[in-house]
């Protein structure tokens, strides 16, 4: 299992429904804490395939409901902005003792206020990156502004946000006017990453500047191009937890990738049925990719499918080959580029013997070069390209055994 479900107590004894998302070796090298949007769930879309692009940068991924939201214990009334950073810092007292000490905190929206209150509060947070989120907490207020008034005389009422109806109290709307953002942001002194939508209709791109302006650095700015605010296009998430992932190596320490108990195997594919479609993440000793189908056959889309990687298989090895017998020649070969396109094509061969159209699989491989190099030394070349190991490993009689482990 990639993905395991925690209950988690927040200091008012209220079980926080989460889950943590593992890399596909399920030894996390980092662990982070994700804290969704107002309102939101920590099953919306977006949360899930942040999470899950971050597992592949090694991380292991806690996404969690806050307080009287999703599968989370409580009212939606306790769940005003101050609680929600104690749930954040209640979760972290929990990864870290069960699992690991987290070193950053992603946010969506309000929930990208809360991580920078939080991690103003956690030393052991070295990081901290934000989706859409507010300048100021008091931002989300007008979302139920119109039952303001009416809290004030009554005490508690029901609004309606977002099409659905919450609980609020006095407690609740004061609390969103008692944290400094701004001058909490400038105090930080902590890697800061912001990505905002520069069309976001939720929260405008002018909270981004303000963000930006009161941070110290180390600080970054992604602009999100046509993404909305809630990153309904699967695309746009995948995105930014790529764009977190590689920006947060920066600050982090490298470490080495650990297999897969499979037996010292080379290579270890995993595909979680329950929630992806194709996407099938990849691991070696060092490395972690991902392969997926277009979506014309029901994919994402967020990797190559399985046949371009057996043509990039066979495109890497035979630049590699031509390369070294280059240099070995003191050819002067300064580029090489190979094109490999894979079909099924009819073997006119088979048909004419067998009376049976029949069709086998066809790689064509281009190649061109860069260099000062003659039709002699060109078409050596061509030759040697039909040498390298990949190459050679596609036309023999290859054998392929399959067996089920434990």
């Amino acid at each position: 299992m990639n993905r395991i479900k925690l209950s988690i107590p927040n200091a008012k004894g209220y079980q926080l429904q989460a889950h943590l998302e593992l890399p596909a070796n399920q030894k996390p090298h980092y662990f982070a804490i994700f804290a969704h949007c107002f309102t939101c769930t920590s099953n919306l879309s977006a949360v899930r395939n942040i999470s899950r692009a971050l597992t592949a940068h090694g991380f292991g991924v806690v996404r969690f409901d806050f307080t009287g939201l999703g599968r989370s214990e409580g009212e939606f009334a306790d769940s005003y902005f101050s609680a929600n950073v104690e749930d954040l810092i209640a979760v972290n007292a929990y990864i870290t003792k069960h699992y690991g000490t987290p070193e950053l905190l992603v946010g969506h929206s309000l929930g990208g206020a809360a991580v920078i209150v939080a991690a103003s509060r956690l030393d052991n947070i070295k990081a901290v990156a934000t989706v859409g989120a507010p300048a100021t907490v008091s931002h989300v207020t007008h979302l139920f502004s119109h039952g303001i008034e009416e809290v004030k005389q009554k005490g508690a009422v029901e609004v309606n946000i977002g099409g659905r109806p919450f609980k609020i109290d006095k407690d609740f709307v004061e609390d969103f006017e008692k944290v400094d953002l701004q001058a909490i942001t400038k105090n930080l002194r902590k890697p800061l990453l912001i990505m905002h939508a520069p069309f976001d209709r939720i929260v405008g791109i002018d909270n981004a500047h303000d963000l930006y302006h009161n941070a110290k650095h180390p600080k970054s700015f992604v602009s999100l191009d046509n993404a909305d605010h809630l990153l309904s296009n699967a695309k746009d998430s995948q995105y930014v937890g790529n764009v977190i992932g590689t920006w947060v190596a920066r600050y982090f320490e490298a470490k080495p990738s650990a297999m897969l108990d499979v037996k010292g195997e080379q290579l270890v594919g995993h595909l979680n049925l329950v929630e992806d479609k194709f996407t099938t993440t990849m691991q070696t000793k060092n490395h972690t990719f991902i392969a997926d189908e277009p979506d014309s056959i029901g994919g994402d889309d967020f990797g190559p499918s399985p046949y371009d990687f057996l043509s990039a298989g066979l495109a890497a090895c035979t630049a590699m080959t031509l390369k070294m017998y280059a240099q070995r020649k003191k050819w002067d070969l300064k580029e090489v580029f190979v094109y490999i396109t894979y079909s099924k094509k009819h073997s006119t061969d088979l048909q004419e013997a067998t009376g049976v159209s029949q069709k086998i699989d066809h790689l064509q491989k281009r190649l061109k070069f860069v260099g000062d190099l003659d039709d002699t030394q060109q078409q050596r070349l061509k030759e040697i390209a039909s040498k390298c190991p990949v190459h050679r490993t596609l036309i023999s009689d290859t054998v392929i055994e399959t067996e089920i482990v434990a």
